[in-house]
């Protein structure tokens, strides 16, 4: 007889197991344009273990369903970001990024502190150089090299310092 329960008892468990995994539903802001970037993210998501994804273009956002003993967002947006794309807690790499069609190529988030010596002289408070500060007296990147630095000191605003 106990043999028999112990039996229902694990018969019933197994078919009750599925009830225990947590099906968790969340919205991910995910950088992006075209369809393009739509099927991509949707299919990075998938492939990290969500059983639907969608991403709207309007408003940059994924959302998501996943099994939370399968999967998580982190996983998910690892996926995302290695396919290019950036995600609210994850970066994709430069290398990952480049790789994107032309159509694809968002405006990053970093992009613009990047270029904020652009202009013959400096414009912006912050370090802008990363060789050195902007200088407002002398209205160049003070301490740099004389070399551009990622691009960002572009015209006479990155002059060498004697």
């Amino acid at each position: 007889m106990k043999t028999l329960q112990l039996f229902s008892l694990l018969v019933a468990l197994a078919f009750a197991a599925p009830s225990f995994a947590q099906s968790k539903t969340e919205t991910i802001p995910v950088s992006g344009n075209c369809g393009m970037c739509k099927s991509t993210i949707e299919k990075s998501a998938k492939k990290a273990g969500a059983s639907e994804a969608a991403w709207d273009a309007a408003t940059h956002t994924l959302t998501v369903t996943y099994n939370s003993s399968s999967s998580s967002a982190a996983k998910i947006q690892q996926s995302i970001a290695a396919a290019g794309y950036d995600t609210r807690d994850v970066k994709a790499s430069d290398a990952a990024y480049n790789k994107l069609h032309d159509c694809c190529k968002y405006e990053r988030a970093g992009a613009a502190k990047a270029a904020c010596c652009d202009a013959d002289k400096c414009v912006k408070e912050d370090n802008c150089c990363t060789a050195g500060k902007c200088d407002k007296k002398e209205g160049k990147c003070a301490g740099v090299t004389g070399e551009k630095q990622d691009g960002c000191c572009k015209g006479t605003s990155c002059e060498k310092k004697s």
